[in-house]
């Protein structure tokens, strides 16, 4: 008896499983195309992306709200054929000279198709007027630098000049690290604005949705007259681990959860996605 004796193996090629062994047969694979399935990250389950699509990328089986792009979320909640994007060719510089940053700004402008992390434009929500900034947190995990700060700030006073509403969608990761104190300027600059289309009486409502961190949520996230967010979006400052080793406590299991902020009086309603437009349209119609 041979110590050692030779394993057979298979190996995966061009949809062919073919073996060492010359009595074994090659079989012919069926060819699934990319992107057909998508394994959802709390659950995984497995589930067919047109299924997902149709239920707004929220998970059938745990309920799961996936991310959604700043694109896909205008289609979601914009009347079609009624947006108006604002700001469209505004670009992030590199003011501070940081070393790879330009290199990283085209690399995301490329893989997202936007200019920078957020949207912002004029439409309508059946058939109710509004401004409409949407954070997308493909870029950069939308961390808020100058032109994020920016376009916010001209959305804003936009629905100011013309005494609209203006609508909110929050996903970041906080400041842009990468510009410095140009982007904790952002926070003043937005949130100075909010202050003069609040003292003119106009609605704003802000949507929080996952994750919504750091400079945004000490910002404008939570100066809405309304704040909606979907459900188990992660709300929050610091990082659990950074306020956990700070205070020398352990945090709840849901802390920074949308729900952890509604029962705690933060927020004022958890929305589910698919009713989301809805529940905005009857918000500005009022």
């Amino acid at each position: 008896m041979a110590l050692f004796k030779k394993r057979k193996y298979i190996t995966v090629s061009d949809n062919v499983i073919s073996s060492e062994s010359n009595d074994e047969k090659t079989e012919q694979l069926p060819v699934i195309p990319d992107g057909m399935w998508v394994k959802c990250p709390k659950c995984g389950k497995i589930i067919y992306q047109e299924d997902l699509n149709e239920n707004f990328k929220v998970c059938s089986s745990c309920h799961a709200h996936m991310r959604l792009s700043a694109k896909e979320r205008i289609k979601m909640i914009i009347d079609e054929g009624t947006f108006q994007e604002l700001y469209p060719n505004m670009k992030s510089v590199n003011p501070l000279e940081f070393s790879g940053y330009d290199e990283k700004l085209i690399k995301e402008q490329e893989k997202t198709g936007l200019n920078d992390a957020v949207v912002t434009g004029i439409g309508k929500i059946n058939g109710n007027d509004t401004v409409i900034a949407v954070m997308d947190s493909n870029f950069m995990m939308a961390s808020m630098g100058s032109v994020v700060g920016e376009k916010i700030t001209g959305a804003v006073e936009t629905a100011t000049n013309n005494r609209l509403p203006i609508i909110i969608f929050t996903a970041s990761g906080g400041a842009r690290m990468q510009e410095g104190m140009f982007s904790l300027m952002q926070m003043a600059k937005t949130s100075s604005a909010i202050a003069k289309h609040n003292e003119e009486g106009l609605l704003y409502i802000t949507v929080l949705t996952d994750p919504t961190t750091g400079g945004v949520t000490a910002s404008f996230a939570m100066l809405g007259d309304i704040i909606l967010a979907e459900p188990h979006a992660l709300v929050g400052f610091a990082g659990r681990r950074v306020i956990e080793q700070t205070i020398k406590q352990k945090l709840p299991e849901e802390f920074q959860s949308a729900e952890f902020l509604l029962k705690h009086g933060f927020i004022d309603k958890i929305v589910e996605r698919s009713k989301l437009k809805e529940v905005l349209g009857k918000l500005l119609a009022v």
